[in-house]
């Protein structure tokens, strides 16, 4: 307790910027992913094959090793970035060909009678990516997203290598101060549990809310 009173606020700042690292990471991730997956749906063949070795390049390739070409080597070609900026680039680039992989299974596993029928009464791509395609994706995609949400928090823990002060940082500085490394530490998978748990429970509402409307609206 007597470590949580002096490093409690440095804690809590730090799990503040995890969360946020995370938060932003997924989401534009998320974005980056659903954008591949929509080209690689219909864009050129050409262009498909790119986005194909992008997403085998950054699967195939550790985190940190991404992070330590984008903060270090980013200079050399003129991409100078400050931590945090580099840590939620990394994050992004690195999650994007793992939902790129999710929203591409959830397309595959709408019906191709659904397409066609609303092809067949005029409607417009776009539209049909709107009311068709995603919402019915979704459906099958969601828990696979959620899951992989939940293993990108954990990868945030990375971005204190580059000097990022999130949590993980912050639990090295107070080991380093104090020598108590065995509290430092639990206390880290205390926040971080307490953080999976509820992303886990917001996941499953959301998930069963999402379900729900579109029963409804079939």
């Amino acid at each position: 307790m007597d470590l949580l009173q002096q490093y409690g606020p440095a804690l809590l700042r730090g799990f503040g910027l995890t969360v946020l690292c995370w938060l932003l990471g997924t989401v534009f991730g998320m974005a980056l992913g659903l954008l591949i997956a929509l080209l690689r749906h219909y864009g050129p063949r050409w262009l498909g094959w790119i986005l194909q070795v992008y997403i085998e390049v950054i699967r195939g390739t550790p985190f940190l090793v991404q992070l330590f070409v984008l903060y270090y080597g980013g200079p050399l070609i003129g991409l100078r970035l400050d931590a945090l900026p580099a840590g939620l680039l990394g994050l992004t680039i690195y999650g994007s060909p793992y939902f790129a992989e999710i929203f591409r299974a959830g397309f595959r596993a709408v019906p191709a009678g659904q397409l066609e029928a609303a092809r067949v009464i005029g409607m417009a791509e776009p539209t049909i990516v709107r009311r068709i395609l995603l919402p019915l994706s979704m459906v099958s995609a969601l828990p696979a997203l959620i899951n992989f949400s939940i293993i990108l928090t954990k990868e945030t823990v990375i971005l204190s290598i580059i000097t990022v002060p999130e949590l993980m940082y912050q639990v090295s500085r107070m080991s380093a101060e104090t020598f108590r490394y065995v509290e430092a530490n639990l206390v880290l998978a205390l926040f971080f549990w307490a953080l999976v748990e509820t992303i886990s429970r917001l996941g499953r509402r959301f998930e069963a809310r999402v379900t729900k409307h579109l029963i409804e609206r079939t």
